[in-house]
């Protein structure tokens, strides 16, 4: 029996179970929803008993957006039409209607959002409310214009923005809810003092008084109210109107200082005021504090003392304000206030700095820039003679303020002003050329054994991973995190008294102690899964814990923050000899430079530099004492140099004395094992100078090459050094033996490739003694090739018949001698240039033949030897084939 249905019944049932299946489906997501919102949201004062259906998808504007967008609108219309009618249409009323009207509008406009917000139509009122703010600055405008049109219209301004700022705050703390008019009131707030002091015919001074005043008010409101948008509109007028004070007190503390000083002390006051009661702005008010002060001061100093020591002035204040950070009153200071003075101070100290650099430029490397001959006994003026001589006074102050603070970075900053000051010392007073050159030895001499020898100055300085001595704030905030009777400090607790927990359940202070078990080692707990304490399982994502387990094993969801690794802190001796170095390096630089204007001075200052390297290279470790080395053989090679041009040789005889600073350089190299290589190349750098200087003369050159081969050839009897320098040592003889067959005008190509291919054959050959395996084209291929190439090209080119006789005879023995070895270059090689010099001798027998015969019996014998080839084609083939594998079994 069939009992199947028809299909539209069928179909009527499968949609009603679906459907079915589908609301189930719905009521469960919206249960699952409702449990996570009662298991993992504890802290909601109410849940609903059941559960809220799905939000629709938002729109692309929601109704609130497009609500204030259609106000905004309305109501900048309306304020548009309300100004046009103020402006055009007003002549046409009279005295009473103009007042009736503007006053009932006004009226309106400032009563309507009374009702509104009693309706809740907040964005509707705030419109409104706008509207009736600007229709009375039009009352005010309308009322100038018609009563009180023969006032001062700068006053006016001034008491109508104090009385519409009074009004618009009354009005906006009458309506809370409304936003725009107490800022708006703030905004009304900042007219009536400057626009009064304008009206009264104050200057710039007076100006910036009432500029200021305003602003302390406004930075009153930022610390006295609440609202958030009064906050922001108060602190941008204070920002705008304080600094308008402030450039103007400092650019009175210039023109006129006394009357630009209780300006910026006032400013500064106020700044501090607010630094002190906001954290937050704490640093940036400081530093405009300080700056202030520092200005103040520093003007009425300048006022006092002569033109040059101004800015010593600014710099002793900075250096003052700067000492806060140390000074006993100042740690009673919030740190964010004494960070922002010392900042300011720092600043100007600084700017002072930068102010005294160019004399410390200009005898660093003023003796660079000459303007005389070498050794014409002139000296260059100096480029700053009207530069202050106080600079120098300003280097000294911060070298000796920079000292008494114990830490590196200030011990630096002082040995570098120290050596700035040496350096700067001679250009400020003029002093005469050998007491400068003496200084620039002496400070040379000094900066080099501090590189040497800096413990002296490390004295005082924490070391590299020492405990740090705790400071004031250090020692505040242990106060404020330990409890008065040495008792260690409770968990932090969250609202319910519970301990704080971060994420899988780990308590702040740290791991908490593992659930309570109950028999069989499970944790005490009620009906479906709960525990009895009412705690709330985990969620869905984190792992549960596996009972027993460690915090950190796997599946407890927990593990240990990874240690971060940390830069190692360099040591103070070491960042002082290289501050102090690089001092030593250019002053010795600038005095060579300097001492370039006498010759006896010359050979003093090379001699001095050669010996105070020489002393860094023996006594430094590291990379200061391979520069000091390398440094020592440049002094030396100077010194030669010195003496050759004193002694009047020419630049061949030169560059041949030159060869005496790379052989000292091999000589030292043996025992200098740690400095041995930078030595030698820098010798081998003064060596390639010689090369130089010596090329004017083929024959000096011959020689300079075949010294430095010597020079070479002793440097290969180290076992270190025999490969590189035996090559170099094989290289410089062939180029010697070239340079002098040139200079005897030798144009044989053999007399230049032989000795190069006789040496090349014999290591080929004992190359393959030691290694049967290696190719004949790395032990013979080069040698043969630079003799048989060039004579080659030389035997094509030359008439006679000798020179292709004896090539062919020497290119026969080479084939045979591949040939019976087995050895692929030398049958290759010797093949082919045998070939091309064959061809050579026999070209002209073969064109006087060729032209002899008929013309029809080139192409025959062409078609001959190609129908030959085509009828044994396979066999040339194999035969290609056999000969081509032979001479890939070669070597």
């Amino acid at each position: 029996m069939d009992n199947s249905l028809p299909p539209a019944d069928e179909l009527v049932l499968v949609d009603r179970e679906l459907a079915q299946l589908e609301a189930r489906r719905t009521q469960l997501l919206a249960r699952r929803a409702w449990l996570v919102q009662v298991l993992y949201r504890p802290a909601r004062a109410a849940t609903p008993r059941w559960p809220v259906t799905p939000a629709a998808p938002a729109a692309d504007s929601t109704p609130r957006s497009a609500q204030n967008v259609l106000l905004t609108l309305g109501g900048t219309l309306l304020t548009i039409a309300a100004v046009a009618f103020t402006l055009v249409s007003w002549g046409s009323m009279g005295i009473g209607g103009r007042a009736a009207v503007l006053c009932a509008v006004t009226g309106a406009a400032l009563s309507a959002p009374v009702v509104l917000l009693r309706r809740d139509l907040v964005s509707t009122g705030e419109s409104v409310a706008v509207l009736g703010l600007v229709l009375t600055v039009l009352d005010a405008y309308a009322l100038h214009r018609v009563a009180l049109s023969d006032t001062d219209g700068l006053g006016y301004a001034a008491v109508a923005s104090a009385v519409l700022a009074g009004a618009w705050a009354a009005y906006g703390s009458a309506l809370p809810r409304l936003r725009v008019p107490l800022p708006a009131g703030v905004v009304a707030a900042q007219l009536p003092l400057p626009l009064g002091v304008l009206a009264a015919g104050g200057g710039a001074t007076a100006f910036a008084w009432a500029a200021l005043v305003t602003a302390a008010a406004d930075g009153a409101v930022v610390l006295w109210t609440r609202p958030l948008p009064v906050r922001i509109t108060a602190g941008a007028g204070a920002a705008l109107l304080g600094g308008w004070a402030l450039l103007t007190g400092g650019w009175l503390s210039f023109s006129s200082p006394w009357s630009g000083a209780p300006l910026l002390l006032a400013g500064a006051a106020v700044c501090l005021y607010a630094a002190w009661r906001t954290p937050g702005w704490a640093v940036a008010a400081s530093v405009v504090a300080g700056l202030a002060v520092v200005a103040a001061v520093g003007g009425l100093l300048r006022s006092a003392v002569p033109g040059d020591w101004a800015v010593p002035g600014y710099v002793l204040c900075g250096l003052a304000l700067a000492s806060v950070w140390r000074a006993g009153a100042g740690a009673r200071l919030p740190r964010g206030v004494r960070t922002g003075l010392t900042g300011a101070g720092a600043a100007t100290v600084a700017l002072g700095l930068l102010w005294a650099l160019p004399p410390v430029v200009g005898g660093a490397l003023g003796p660079l820039a000459r303007t005389t001959e070498i050794w014409s006994g002139e000296h260059t003026g100096p480029a700053l003679v009207a530069y202050p001589a106080t600079a120098a006074l300003v280097l000294a102050v911060v070298a000796a303020a920079l000292v008494s603070v114990s830490r590196l970075w200030a011990r630096c900053g002082a040995l570098a002003l120290v050596w700035a000051l040496l350096t700067a010392l001679p250009v400020a007073p003029g002093l005469p050329y050998a007491a400068t050159l003496a200084l620039q030895l002496l400070t040379t001499a000094a900066a080099l054994w501090i590189a040497v020898r800096p413990a002296s100055l490390t004295r005082g300085l924490p070391r590299p991973g020492a405990t740090p001595a705790a400071s004031p704030d250090a020692r505040t905030t242990t106060d404020r995190t330990t409890d008065p009777t040495n008792r260690p400090a409770t968990a932090a607790t969250g609202p319910s008294g519970t301990p704080a927990t971060g994420p899988s359940g780990v308590s702040a202070t740290g791991p908490a102690e593992p659930p309570a078990s109950g028999p069989a080692g499970q944790s005490a707990s009620g009906p479906a899964g709960q525990s009895a304490g009412g705690s709330v399982p985990p969620p869905p994502s984190a792992p549960p814990r596996v009972p027993g387990a460690g915090f950190g094993a796997p599946g407890t969801g927990w593990m240990p923050p990874r240690p971060r690794p940390q830069a190692s802190a360099a040591e103070p001796g070491t960042v002082l000899g290289w501050v102090a170095y690089a001092g030593g390096l250019v002053s010795a630089a600038g005095a060579v430079a300097l001492a370039l204007d006498v010759r006896g001075a010359t050979f003093l200052a090379l001699g001095a530099v050669l010996g105070l390297l020489t002393g860094v290279a023996v006594l430094g470790t590291g990379a200061r004492r391979t520069v000091s080395a390398c440094g020592a053989v440049l002094a030396a090679a100077g010194l030669v140099f010195t003496g050759a041009a004193a002694a009047g040789l020419e630049a061949h005889w030169t560059g041949l004395a030159l060869l005496l600073v790379p052989a000292a350089t091999a000589a030292v190299g043996a025992t200098a094992r740690p400095v041995a290589l930078p030595v030698e190349i820098t010798g081998a750098a003064v060596g390639l100078s010689a090369l130089g200087l010596a090329a004017s003369r083929p024959a000096f050159l011959a020689l300079v090459l075949a010294l430095g081969g010597v020079i070479a050839a002793a440097t290969a009897v180290r076992p270190e050094r025999r490969r590189f320098a035996s090559w170099t040592a094989a290289g410089l003889f062939l180029l010697a033996a070239w340079v002098r067959l040139g200079a005897w005008g030798v144009t044989t190509p053999e007399a230049y490739t032989l000795p190069v291919t006789v040496p090349a054959l014999v290591v080929g050959f004992l190359r393959r003694r030691r290694d049967p395996e290696a190719s004949s084209w790395t032990a013979y291929g080069p040698g043969l090739a630079v003799t048989l190439l060039p004579s080659l090209g030389a035997a094509w080119t030359d008439p006679e018949w000798v020179r292709p006789l004896v090539l062919g005879v020497a290119t026969l023995v080479v084939t045979l001698l591949g040939a019976r070895f087995r050895l692929q270059a030398l049958l290759l090689l010797g093949g082919t240039v045998l070939a091309l010099d064959g061809l050579h001798e026999l070209a002209p027998y073969v064109v006087q033949v060729v032209g002899a015969l008929p013309r029809w019996l080139p192409p025959a014998l062409a078609g001959l030897l190609l129908l030959a080839v085509g009828a044994t084609y396979e066999q040339r083939l194999r035969d290609a084939r056999r000969l081509r594998e032979r001479l890939a079994r070669m070597r």
